[in-house]
């Protein structure tokens, strides 16, 4: 029975650890987000699937968790709603967290308004805020607007934006 023991100890102890070093360095998209709550990022770790920049700090971020759980990651609004679209993903189908620029929160997609004029990392314009102001839109429209190229990438859709605000 003692020679079992000092066999197996080693063996179990071996799994163990390893089991336990996998958990650590599992990458955030691996996870599973069962509770479907916004996970916390370190810096330069994780990339944007659509545009592949890495996410730093929290401005303008957003987080989708798939039906299969799994979160994945954006630097800009605009490219969560390209990458579901080219996914072929409805986002009804989805929990969708945006981190506001006015209460820092995350909140989720039906939560938030978006202003069409913000200076966001991939300068779609879109910014995400929990409280209203004059010529926010919610999250349909900003979808749609950013599917048809009415963003501030597009030189006629800037050109107008800015001159409507002055």
């Amino acid at each position: 029975m003692k020679k079992v023991i000092l066999v197996l100890f080693p063996i179990i102890a071996l799994i163990g650890i390893f089991y336990y070093i996998s958990i650590v360095n599992k990458s955030a998209t691996e996870i599973e987000n069962i509770k479907k709550l916004p996970l916390e990022v370190k810096d330069n770790k994780v990339q944007c699937p659509q545009c592949h920049m890495f996410i730093v700090g929290k401005a303008h971020t957003v987080q989708i968790i798939t039906s299969d759980n799994k979160t994945h990651f954006f630097d800009d609004p605009g490219c969560a709603v390209l990458w579901l679209n080219e996914q072929k993903i409805d986002a009804k189908e989805t929990t969708i967290w945006f981190f506001t620029q006015d209460t820092k929160k995350w909140k989720k997609a039906e939560d938030v308004l978006f202003s069409i004029s913000d200076s966001t990392p991939m300068h779609y314009g879109f910014g995400a805020y929990e409280n209203k102001k004059n010529g926010f839109i919610g999250f349909n429209e900003m979808s749609l607007k950013m599917l048809r190229g009415e963003n501030m990438t597009n030189p006629k859709i800037r050109k107008k934006i800015l001159s409507e605000l002055k």
